[in-house]
C-alpha cells in the first residue's frame, strides 16, 4: 500500500491521537518508512526504522503488544538501541487490510506519567489504537478504490475516443451528461457548447420518456443536423442506460451517412479490379474499342457502351472506372432489366421512412448515394421506363438526387457509365427513349464487336477460358482437338463470349480425358448446319420487302437526317407522317 499518497491523513490521525493521550505518536509503513509522527518524531518523518526494532517485531507477528519494561520484552531482545534505550513504555498497533499487515501505529511513552497513563487504560487504550488503524486502513482502501476508479474512468474515456463513431449520454429530460471528442467533431461544437445543449438540439423532437419507460432501443435512425455554420445528414442508434429494473437516461451513438456509406463500399462491395489487360483479344476491331475506351477512362464525361449480349460491356465499364482517377472509389453496377420497375426507382434513388407501405424504417441509400466520388454502371439502360428516363435526366443535368418520398436534394459526384444491347436511336424514334438523355449518355460512345466478327480472337479465348474453368472446377484438362477447334471456329456465337465461356464449361465437365474432342461439346454445336445457302432468285419477293428496299434506298440517299428523311418520303410520294410509321413498320435503322 502507498501511504504517500493519504500521507496528511496518516499525520492528522498521529496528532489526533497524541492530543488525546497526550504521548507521542508515530507511525510506520509495511517497509518501515516513517509516515507521520508528533513530538520527538516529528522531524523524523521520511526515515527509514530499523528492523530489530519493536515495529519491525510487530510486521512479523501481527499482533498488537504493550511493552511495560523496555529491556525485556521480546521485541526488545535485538532491538539495536537497547543499551541505550530511553522509553518507559511503548505500545505498538499493526494495520491491517484483508489480514495483510500494511503499518504499525507506535506509542512511546518518554515519561513516567505517560507510562501510567498507557498502563491504567490498556482495554480502552488498545480499542482505541485498533479503531485508529481501521481508519488508517479505510483511508488507504477508499484511496486504492479512488484510484481504480480514476483508472478506469481514464480506460472508458480512451475507449469512446478511440470510437469511431459520436457518442453522447443524456438524462431523461435530453440534458447531455457525457460525450467523446469524436461527437464535438461531428457537431462541430466545444466542450462549452455542448454542456449546455439537449439532444434535440442535434436529432430534433424525440420522446425520451417513452423510449426510457419501454426500454427500447432505436436503431440506424436517419436525421439531419444543421446550425449556423454546420450541416450533414446522419444517422444514430439510441440505447437506455437501465440499472436493474430502473433507466436513467439514454446513450446515442452517431455517424454522417458519407461515412458509413463509405465503410459499406469498403466492406461490402467486393469490387474485382479489372484492367484493359483483362479483355482477351487482339484483333483490329476490338483494339481499337479498348484503345477508344482507354481514352474515355482519363476523361470525367458520361459512356454509352454498346453490344450484343455476352459481349464483355461490364468488363470494358469496370475497366474504365478503375484505370480512371475514382479507381479506389466504388464501383456499383444495376441492371436496369432485372429490378422490376416498381422497385428500380428507390434502387436508383433510395427512399425516406414512411415513403410507401413497406418502406423500411429510417428509409434507405440508392445507389447512386453510395456510388458517390466513384461511378455507377446503369446496364441495360435502354429498358429504364420513360419516367425514371426524366429522373436520371435531372442527376445527369443538375448531379443531385431525390429520394422516394425526400423533400430535399442531395449532391452528388458519380461517373456514369451505361450500356445497351438495344438500338437507343430507333428507340427513341420510336418514342421509347428520351432523346435528350440518349444525348446526355451518348457523349463517348464504345461499341463492342460481337465474337462472330473477330474470330481471330478465338482460339486465346478458349485457352484462357479454359484454364479458368480448370482451375473453377479442379481439373486438368490440357486443350481441344482440331475437329472440336474446327466447330468453334465455324459457329456464329449468337450468346458471344458468355456462350463460349459456357460451352467451354460444359465441355470440361463432360471430358473424361485430358483432350476435348467434338463429342464433349453441347448439341447445338455439332447439329449446326454449316452448308451455304445459294439464294432463289426466281422467288416472288413480297411488296412488303419491295417498299422497305425503296425506303433504305431513298434514306441512303439523302443521308438519314430529319430533313434527308423529308425529302426521302416526297420522292417516295408519302407524307412525312407515313414515312415514320413505316420506318418504324419495318424496323429500318437511320
Amino acid at each position: 500500500m502507498d501511504f504517500m499518497k493519504i500521507v496528511s491523513s496518516v499525520q492528522n490521525i498521529c496528532e489526533a491521537i497524541s492530543s488525546v493521550l497526550k504521548i507521542d505518536v508515530t507511525i510506520v509503513d509495511d517497509k518501515l518508512n516513517r509516515i507521520g509522527g508528533t513530538g520527538r518524531y516529528s522531524k523524523c518523518i521520511g526515515e527509514r526504522v530499523t528492523g530489530n526494532s519493536a515495529f519491525g517485531f510487530t510486521l512479523k507477528k501481527g499482533e498488537s503488544f504493550i511493552i511495560e519494561n523496555p529491556g525485556s520484552h521480546p521485541a526488545c531482545l535485538k532491538c539495536d538501541c537497547k543499551e541505550d534505550c530511553k522509553e518507559y513504555a511503548e505500545v505498538c498497533c499493526p494495520i491491517k487490510i484483508n489480514n495483510d499487515i500494511v503499518g504499525v501505529i507506535g506509542l512511546i511513552a518518554f515519561e513516567e506519567e505517560q507510562r501510567d497513563t498507557i498502563l491504567k487504560n490498556e482495554e480502552n487504550l488498545m480499542t482505541f489504537l485498533n479503531r485508529m488503524a481501521d481508519l488508517i486502513s479505510s483511508k488507504l482502501l477508499e484511496m486504492e478504490n479512488t484510484n481504480k476508479i480514476k483508472l478506469l474512468l481514464r480506460e472508458l474515456e480512451i475507449v469512446l475516443n478511440s470510437v469511431d463513431r459520436g457518442v453522447i449520454a443524456c438524462d431523461s429530460d435530453g440534458n447531455i451528461l457525457h460525450y467523446n471528442k469524436k461527437a464535438l467533431k461531428l457537431f462541430q461544437v466545444d466542450k462549452k457548447q455542448i454542456s449546455n445543449m439537449n439532444i434535440r438540439d442535434f436529432i430534433g423532437d424525440i420522446n425520451i420518456s417513452k423510449l426510457i419507460q419501454e426500454n427500447v432501443g432505436i436503431k440506424n435512425k436517419q436525421f439531419r443536423y444543421k446550425n449556423d455554420h454546420h450541416r450533414f445528414r446522419g444517422i444514430f442508434d439510441g440505447n437506455p442506460i437501465t440499472i436493474g429494473d430502473k433507466s436513467f437516461g439514454i446513450v446515442f451513438t452517431f455517424s454522417n451517412i458519407k461515412d458509413v456509406i463509405n465503410i459499406v463500399n469498403d466492406v461490402t462491395i467486393a469490387n474485382i479490379i479489372t484492367s484493359f489487360d483483362d479483355i482477351i483479344g487482339t484483333e483490329g476491331c476490338l483494339k481499337e474499342v479498348k484503345i477508344e475506351a482507354q481514352k474515355a477512362a482519363k476523361s470525367s464525361s458520361t459512356v454509352l457502351v454498346l453490344g450484343e449480349s455476352g459481349t464483355g460491356k461490364e468488363l470494358f465499364a469496370r475497366a474504365i472506372h478503375f484505370e480512371s482517377d475514382r479507381a479506389k472509389k466504388p464501383f456499383i453496377p444495376i441492371n436496369c432489366a432485372a429490378i422490376p420497375e416498381q422497385l428500380l426507382e428507390s434502387e436508383l434513388f433510395g427512399y425516406e421512412e414512411g415513403a410507401f407501405s413497406g418502406a423500411k424504417r429510417g428509409g434507405k441509400t440508392g445507389k447512386f448515394e453510395l456510388a458517390n466520388k466513384g461511378t455507377i454502371f446503369l446496364d441495360e439502360i435502354g429498358d429504364m421506363p420513360i419516367h425514371l428516363q426524366t429522373k436520371l435526366l435531372r442527376v445527369l443535368q443538375d448531379r443531385v438526387v431525390e429520394r422516394v418520398g425526400g423533400k430535399e436534394f442531395i449532391p452528388i459526384d458519380v461517373r456514369v457509365i451505361a450500356a445497351t444491347n438495344k438500338d437507343l436511336e430507333n428507340k427513341v424514334l420510336e418514342g421509347e427513349f428520351r432523346q435528350d438523355l440518349f444525348y446526355r449518355l451518348n457523349v463517348i460512345p464504345l461499341n463492342v464487336p460481337p465474337l462472330r466478327e473477330r474470330k481471330e480472337d478465338i482460339p486465346i479465348l478458349v485457352q484462357y477460358l479454359l484454364n479458368k474453368c480448370n482451375k473453377k472446377l479442379e481439373k486438368n484438362i490440357e486443350n481441344f482437338d482440331y475437329n472440336s477447334l474446327e466447330i468453334f471456329m465455324n459457329y456464329d456465337w449468337p450468346g458471344n463470349v458468355r456462350e463460349l465461356e459456357n460451352t467451354i464449361e460444359y465441355a470440361v465437365n463432360m471430358c473424361s480425358g485430358n483432350l476435348i474432342r467434338d463429342v464433349d461439346l453441347p448439341n447445338r454445336l455439332k447439329n449446326v448446319d454449316r452448308s451455304v445457302a445459294i439464294p432463289n432468285f426466281t422467288e416472288i419477293i413480297p411488296i412488303k420487302d419491295l417498299e422497305k428496299g425503296e425506303i433504305i434506298k431513298a434514306i441512303k440517299h439523302f443521308g438519314g437526317t430529319k430533313q434527308a428523311i423529308t425529302k426521302a418520303a416526297e420522292a417516295l410520294g408519302i407524307s412525312r407522317a407515313t414515312m415514320y410509321r413505316k420506318i418504324k413498320e419495318y424496323e429500318v435503322k437511320i
